[in-house]
């Protein structure tokens, strides 16, 4: 996996293509941990908490309903961050008729709002970007 950090600098960015399956939150989780953890003086703890929890609602999502390629982007500024995840699913609505749920949900969107985050989609390539914004 390619992944590209710039850890000096305002802001600081991680970019990660993701695997193709469920497995890409948990590694997008841990990538957005061990790049927060580096970026302690423009990220509290607290908000790297809730940051790791917006970017695995996003992530699971983008595996549940679209299509890859997968990939996550972390920008990180004192006092903001940007989530972006991308997919090569092109609809904008959400609905994916090949989506991968198997069991009830719906919670995700809401969960990833009670943290505080603004949330906008927008085309991407051949598919498109869910993105997250974070002040504090």
């Amino acid at each position: 996996m390619d992944t590209a950090t710039v850890p000096c600098g305002c802001p600081a960015t991680l970019h990660l293509p993701l695997l193709p399956d469920e497995r890409a939150a948990r590694q997008a989780r841990q990538a957005a941990a061990r790049f927060l953890e580096q970026e302690v003086d423009a990220c509290p703890r607290e908000v790297a908490e809730d940051l790791v929890l917006i970017v695995s609602e996003l992530v699971g999502n983008a595996v549940l309903h679209a299509a890859g390629p997968y990939a996550l982007t972390l920008s990180l500024e004192r006092g903001q961050a940007g989530i972006a995840v991308s997919d090569g699913t092109g609809d904008l609505t959400g609905s994916n008729r090949d989506a991968r749920r198997k069991e009830p949900g719906g919670r995700g969107l809401k969960i990833v709002r009670a943290l505080g985050a603004d949330l906008f989609v927008s085309r991407f390539g051949r598919g498109k970007q869910v993105i997250g914004v974070l002040t504090w």
